[in-house]
């Protein structure tokens, strides 16, 4: 396994902590506007996905790549998670990483 350069587990709210980071954030594509991809991340709010291929609407995408901002991300690597996802345990899984079992995580 390469971990030369992690990727933190984060939902919208989370993002604020790792502008200029590399990030991975499961995403509900929502409508492509001028290239790039309107999601809804797992726990409710709103993220701009920059530089991504088009997916179709609906479906669920795993993103990977540098937050720009705390609502947008530009993309690296985007998997297509298809049309049906559990956001509730990915959000969970979010918050998990990002604070009591932070250490498991890279």
């Amino acid at each position: 396994m390469d971990t030369s350069s992690p990727a933190a587990f984060v939902n919208a709210e989370l993002l604020k902590m790792y502008v200029g980071r590399r990030v991975r954030a499961l995403v509900q594509v929502l409508r492509i506007e001028g290239g790039a991809i309107m999601g809804q991340s797992t726990d409710g709010h709103q993220l701009a996905i920059r530089s991504s291929p088009a997916f179709p609407i609906s479906n669920f995408i795993e993103v990977i790549g540098i937050a720009e901002s705390n609502q947008s991300i530009r993309a690296e690597i985007c998997r297509d998670f298809g049309n049906k996802c559990d956001t509730v345990a990915y959000n969970r899984l979010c918050q998990l990483a990002n604070g009591e079992f932070k250490s498991l995580f890279l």
